[in-house]
């Protein structure tokens, strides 16, 4: 799929737009002021694979907080403010490689100023975002409601705000609960600017529902080429919203850091116990960061033929099952024996 192209920026060392890969983003649900609880899941979304974190700024504790927490982690800190311009401008001091922040929010035209300048003398990108629940009154006003129009025009009007002092250093997001408004508001967004887009359907809901929603929001944008950084919303443990965004790009053909396991639903051909095996092989590969593909099939009639694109993979028989690597069968095990012999062919792989 070919992506949008966009200006390149970097949060940290890690770049956003410009044909870079796409990176997975979160944001920690703790006090941002509780330095060691922030810290602790910081470095949990590190091990799940999180490219960049957000934490909450809403005041003058969780500001100070960020040089301590930016010390003990090792990813790009994004600082969340809203409205007090003082905040924004000491989260950057205090570290901060980045700024979520709306400017016409936070006051004159002279506060604005004084934040850009603090993140021109840093190189610290800012990150435009509206949400369907933000979106100026005299735009609701002027478009009849929330739609894509008033959603793209409250938006540009913040673009502009800094394009006007210069500065260009910025990505965007365009958030909505509504999939059909969010895709429509990024395609419609896409025809105005370059700017890297930070994509996502907001509050999408519990683990569940909520990874549903986010998958095929999300998906259908990153299928656009409309996506240069995800974050997937979920009211729960940010790490598995780091979980199920890693693995929307997996699907997608859009990692290089990350094995895919396709698998059968099984049928009434099946005569081993494929659900156990399929969910022993993802846990036991969970940790693996080869880019390959793992098929587990219940058949011989799903085995070596279909799944002929993976690079390993089993096909059951009666009690016993065959392991193959591209198509062709390197061994035949029984069933017990199955995913310790396929994980020994795994590992040499």
């Amino acid at each position: 799929m070919k992506r949008r192209k966009t200006r390149k920026i970097f949060l940290g060392k890690v770049p956003i737009g410009g044909g870079s890969p796409i990176t997975v983003q979160s944001m920690t649900n703790t006090k941002t002021n509780d330095v060691e609880k922030t810290v602790n899941q910081i470095h949990q979304l590190e091990e799940a694979g999180c490219d960049i974190v957000r934490v909450a700024v809403p005041d003058l504790d969780s500001c100070n907080a960020i040089k301590e927490i930016k010390k003990r982690i090792n990813i790009p800190l994004v600082a969340d403010v809203h409205f007090d311009y003082k905040l924004a401008i000491g989260s950057v001091e205090n570290g901060a490689d980045g700024l979520r922040i709306n400017p016409g929010n936070i006051g004159s035209s002279e506060r604005v100023r004084e934040v850009v300048k603090a993140c021109k003398e840093r190189n610290i990108p800012i990150r435009i975002g509206v949400n369907s629940g933000s979106v100026k009154k005299e735009y609701l006003e002027k478009y009849n409601g929330v739609n894509e129009y008033s959603i793209v025009y409250s938006a540009l009007e913040h673009v502009r705000i800094l394009e006007d002092m210069n500065f260009n250093n910025m990505k965007i997001s365009l958030k909505a609960s509504d999939i059909a408004l969010t895709v429509k508001s990024y395609m419609k967004m896409a025809e105005y600017v370059d700017y890297p887009f930070h994509i996502g359907i907001t509050e999408a809901g519990t683990p569940w529902r909520g990874t549903i929603k986010s998958a095929v929001g999300i998906g259908a944008l990153l299928f656009m080429g409309l996506g240069d950084t995800i974050r997937v919303s979920l009211t729960g443990d940010p790490v598995e919203e780091v979980k199920v965004g890693k693995e929307i790009l997996n699907s997608l053909g859009l990692s290089n850091d990350s094995l895919e396991i396709i698998s059968c639903p099984t049928c009434g051909r099946t005569q081993i116990d494929l659900i156990q095996i399929a969910n022993e092989v993802e846990r036991r590969t969970k940790n693996i960061k080869k880019h390959i593909k793992i098929a587990v099939m219940g058949c011989a009639v799903n085995g070596p033929g279909e799944a002929r694109e993976a690079d390993i993979g089993i096909a059951g028989g009666k009690g016993s099952g065959l392991i193959f690597k591209k198509g062709e069968i390197i061994k035949k095990v029984k069933e017990e024996e199955l995913v310790n012999e396929f994980m020994k062919e795994i590992e040499k792989m």
